[in-house]
């Protein structure tokens, strides 16, 4: 019986579960340190910097994956700056306001129709 592995960035021999898209897999809780997914990466305040996946993360009997990175060549996020975060809360505000009654709704509406009731001409008279 053979064993299938793979040698990762490290030079270290590590048992897969076999190759995704050319790259070596690992089934879930058993992928080597210093790898991580986007998701751990950007709790993390990283960001992969560019660089692409180097192994995938499978689970669900392979029907799920997740790309992994490395950790050692990851970057820092990038922090928005005070005029981004400020268009960014215009731009939020924008799309609570209901185009009928022109009202902050306090939730963002959905861009199907923007609105919070309904039209004017549709509403009942008071």
């Amino acid at each position: 019986m053979t064993c299938i592995g793979a040698v990762v960035w490290d030079g270290i021999w590590y048992p897969s579960t076999g190759t995704v898209h050319g790259l070596p897999s690992f089934g879930f809780r058993a992928a080597p340190t210093g790898l991580a997914t986007r998701r751990q990466l950007r709790a993390a305040g990283l960001c992969p910097g560019g660089n692409g996946p180097v192994a995938v993360l499978t689970w669900r009997r392979g029907r799920r994956f997740a790309w992994l990175y490395r950790v050692d060549v990851a970057r820092p996020k990038r922090v928005p700056s005070v005029a981004q975060l400020a268009a960014l809360g215009r731009a939020m505000a924008v799309r609570r306001v209901c185009l009928s009654c022109g009202e902050d709704a306090g939730y963002v509406l959905p861009t199907s129709e923007r609105r919070c009731c309904a039209p004017v001409e549709e509403r009942p008279a008071a």
